[in-house]
């Protein structure tokens, strides 16, 4: 049984696209690019798709991952391609890895968010940002389920920075952006819980809710604060798996003339 794991995004509209529309879609996408799924056992199979930390409805993605099991052997490179035709723009898969590890969730450790401030100055940013981060704490509520909850929203914070907003939209009106690394603990601290704090502590509120889109996810290096590619373990396993592999057979391969 082959696993394959794939990077896909969430753009445009179709960031309001809920997790379980997207469920649905991939499986549509699935069918019609006559991938030769695994199924489950039991009276109703369904297809063996493990879905890893999905964004939150309403926010952009560049780094959404998913891994499916597959009952014959594919090309993930053309597996990637036959998907993304079979999708709507805006869900597109742009990267596709033969699973030759274990752990995967494991790796997805923290996450690049972006968030863009409309009618916010680069200067009142900056001044938030200090602020925020010069706090040991910064608690903040959210509804959930269960109720109204309060945690912390600092300490998962392990970079957060004001940046100049490119010129890549008409109009000269006052905008920032807020370059964010957060780890993922138990509570999740979401884009939105560390705007609350920046409400806290510098009285920051945007006029316009913020565009957010998630750049990254994966493995977070303490020394850089950088999150580096989770896929790259798969592609580092690749030859060494093949060759694991192969070794066998070579060892009884007898050399022309050594006889």
């Amino acid at each position: 049984m082959q696993r394959i794991r794939l990077r896909y995004t969430k753009r445009g509209r179709l960031r309001f696209t809920s997790h379980r529309d997207f469920q649905r879609a991939f499986e549509r996408a699935l069918r019609r690019a006559e991938v030769p799924m695994a199924y489950s056992a039991g009276f109703t199979p369904h297809p063996k798709v493990s879905y890893a930390n999905a964004a939150p409805t309403g926010t952009g993605s560049e780094a959404e991952y998913l891994e499916i099991q597959l009952a014959a052997v594919r090309d993930p490179a053309v597996l990637r391609t036959l998907l993304d035709e079979s999708l709507p723009d805006g869900l597109d898969i742009i990267d596709a890895v033969e699973a030759h590890t274990s752990s995967f969730a494991d790796r997805l450790q923290a996450s690049v968010w972006e968030l863009r401030l409309e009618g916010v100055e680069l200067e009142d940013a900056e001044k938030a940002v200090a602020a925020f981060m010069a706090a040991e704490t910064v608690e903040v509520q959210r509804r959930t389920k269960n109720g109204l909850r309060t945690f912390d929203a600092r300490g998962a914070v392990t970079r957060l920075e004001a940046l100049a907003a490119p010129a890549d939209r008409p109009g000269d009106g006052a905008c920032a952006i807020l370059r964010l690394v957060v780890r993922h603990l138990t509570p999740a601290v979401r884009p939105d819980d560390v705007l609350s704090g920046l409400r806290v502590t510098a009285d920051l509120a945007p006029p316009v809710p913020a565009a957010v889109t998630r750049l990254a996810q994966g493995l977070l290096d303490d020394e850089t604060g950088t999150v580096t590619d989770p896929l790259a373990p798969d592609r580092d396993a690749a030859p060494a798996a093949s060759t694991t592999a192969a070794g066998p057979s070579a060892a009884q391969q007898v050399p022309e003339g050594s006889a």
